[in-house]
Formats: C-alpha cells, sequence, structure tokens
C-alpha cells in the first residue's frame, strides 16, 4: 500500500492521506512545458532585470539565496519562451498565459493516461479538473472535454481554489462517483500554470514562492476494477482528510492589482507536518493497516523545509522521500 498525501494547499492547511476502496487507477499520464530552466538561470535573468531593481536589498537578497542555494530544486518547467516573458506581469497577460497554457497541459496529460489505461475517450463518464492559479468561465473541463472528444453528456466538473491538496479531493470525487453506480471510468486531471500566478514585492513569503514553482499537469483513468486488457492494477484503499480553517492565513492566495498573490508564512512545514502525522494515525487505524505495512511514501514536494519537516514529523528517513525528492529536484 502507497500512501499518498499532499500539502499544504493555498487556502488553508489541509491534511490529506490515501492507502492505495474499491477504485483502481488504471492509467497515469504526467506533462510539463518543453522549456526547462535552472534555477542558475532564472537568477541570472532576475538579477539584470528591471523587476530586480525595484525590490529592496533584502529582497534581492532573499531572491539570490532561495535561487542559488541548496535548496533541493535545480529546473523549472515553465511555459515561457524565454525567461524575459516572467517580468510581463500585468493582469491581462497572466490570463492569457493561463487561458492558453492550461488546457494545452491538461489535454497532454489526459492523453496519456488514456493511452496507459487503454481507454478510448468516449468510454469517459466523469470529468474532473482541479487548479487553482487561473480562472477560467466555463471552466477547463469545457475546453479539455472538447480537445479530447469526451462525450458531450460526460458529468463535468470544475474543482478551483484547494492548492497543493487538490489531488486527493479530485481522487476522492471520482470514487464518490465510481461508487455511486453513476460513473464506470472517470478521468481526473490536475494542472497549475504557476508562471501565470507570479507575482513580486518585498515580502518573503511572496518572494520565496516566486522562486520555487512551475507548471504542469497530472491525470489519471479511475475505475471500479481493471479490466483484462489493462496491464496497472494500483487499488485505492482508504482516504482521510483534516480541515483547519483557523490556518488559512498561513498559505492562500490572495487578489492584488488584479493578480493572485501568493501568501506564504514560515510556520507553514512544522504545521503542515503535525496535521499529517494526526491524518496518517487516524487512516491507517481506520483502515487497519500497521504502519510497518507500509512499502513506500509519496508526499507532496512543496519545498526542501516541508519534507524535511515530513521526514522528521512522520519518522520516515531519506530513502522514503526519495521520489518526492526527484519532483522537487526537476
Amino acid at each position: 500500500m502507497y500512501p499518498c498525501r499532499l500539502t499544504p494547499p493555498v487556502l488553508g492547511i489541509t491534511a490529506e492521506l490515501a492507502l492505495c476502496s474499491a477504485m483502481f487507477i488504471i492509467g497515469l499520464g504526467t506533462a510539463a512545458p518543453p522549456q526547462r530552466y535552472t534555477q542558475q538561470e532564472c537568477w541570472e535573468v532576475f538579477q539584470h532585470s528591471t523587476l530586480s531593481k525595484q525590490l529592496n536589498t533584502r529582497g534581492r537578497a532573499i531572491v539570490k539565496k532561495v535561487l542559488t542555494g541548496n535548496n533541493g530544486i535545480v529546473t523549472r518547467h515553465f511555459a515561457l519562451e524565454n525567461l524575459q516573458e516572467a517580468f510581463e506581469l500585468s493582469s491581462d497577460v497572466l490570463h492569457a498565459r493561463f487561458r492558453k497554457q492550461a488546457p494545452l497541459l491538461a489535454v497532454q496529460a489526459a492523453r496519456r493516461a488514456l493511452a496507459d489505461a487503454g481507454c478510448e475517450p468516449g468510454q469517459i463518464d466523469a470529468l474532473i479538473i482541479s487548479t487553482c492559479t487561473g480562472y477560467l468561465c466555463p471552466g477547463l473541463t469545457s475546453y479539455a472535454s472538447e480537445e479530447l472528444g469526451i462525450r458531450s453528456d460526460v458529468m463535468a466538473l470544475d474543482l478551483v481554489g484547494q492548492g497543493c491538496v487538490a489531488a486527493l479531493p479530485n481522487l476522492r470525487t471520482a470514487a464518490a462517483l465510481l461508487d455511486s453506480g453513476r460513473c464506470g471510468r472517470v478521468l481526473s486531471v490536475c494542472v497549475e500554470v504557476c508562471s501565470a500566478a507570479l507575482y513580486f514585492d518585498d515580502d518573503p513569503g511572496v518572494l520565496i514562492s516566486a522562486c520555487l514553482f512551475g507548471d504542469g499537469a497530472g491525470a489519471a483513468v479511475l475505475a471500479l476494477e481493471p479490466d483484462g486488457t489493462c496491464p496497472r492494477r494500483l487499488e485505492w484503499k482508504s482516504s482521510a482528510s483534516l480541515l483547519q480553517p483557523k490556518d488559512r492565513e498561513l498559505l492562500r492566495f490572495e487578489q492584488k492589482q488584479g493578480r493572485l498573490r501568493n501568501i506564504l508564512t514560515p510556520e507553514v512545514p512544522a504545521r503542515a507536518a503535525e496535521h499529517a502525522a494526526s491524518v496518517l494515525r487516524d487512516v491507517l487505524a481506520c483502515a487497519n493497516v500497521p504502519r510497518s505495512h507500509i512499502g513506500g511514501w509519496v508526499l507532496h514536494p512543496g519545498g526542501r523545509d516541508v519534507l524535511v519537516a515530513l521526514r522528521e514529523k512522520l519518522g520516515l528517513c531519506d530513502h522514503d522521500l526519495r521520489w518526492s525528492a526527484v519532483v522537487l529536484r526537476q
């Protein structure tokens, strides 16, 4: 069994954990922009930019430390033809970037998941897409279903504003739809275009956020049972969550000057790890699974400090975090 935990979300600290109930992940796919930039390249461009000169001395020092220091990140994928575009920050430019790139990445990941499952778009009964780095109405499901050729009677659900934790509510919604008998197969997608939510000012949390995240999407095809032709058999066993609204101000998006501005506080790693440990205890007890039966860990790589805090609080080792560390590094 492979516990999966994604924390923390942008809107409130939420801990989620799933043990891999009557649902199977029969196909997986990911997508990222082809442009990948090293952190050192980001620093070289930033330090010569007009924006850099608008920050105070402390702000520039923070950016340099994060981009050139050993924080576990080496490269980032951005939907930018060149890094100069990162400083084109009008609300219209950022929205256009999200409008173009979010459907593109979502569709790429979805096609790969469908191919992995050996599943045709016409076999999908529900499409669920999660995002928090932009807003479209009609939502991303409208664009993705059209491009993929999914049936017009598909159940389409757009989940917005759940931040880093979005994959788990998305998958739990899929499990509920399958369990209800309304759907035979569900296509689940999460996509973020963080380059469409860039913001710079002298606040340390804002600057650190701008130096951490990239663009990409992930997708899964979900079914009650794998068919005989499906090579993948990953069973979803149980899940649990913990919502703490009192922690909302520690990590969230706000709207400022018509743009998304990320609020990130130093308390986040420790608080997220504390809640993760609580959820882990509860879900293992509910599923009657001994801790010793866990064979692998997949943890949300929301930064080096988040992984360190999770490792210490959950009693893990670097080997347990190796997959998350690779994602963070790339």
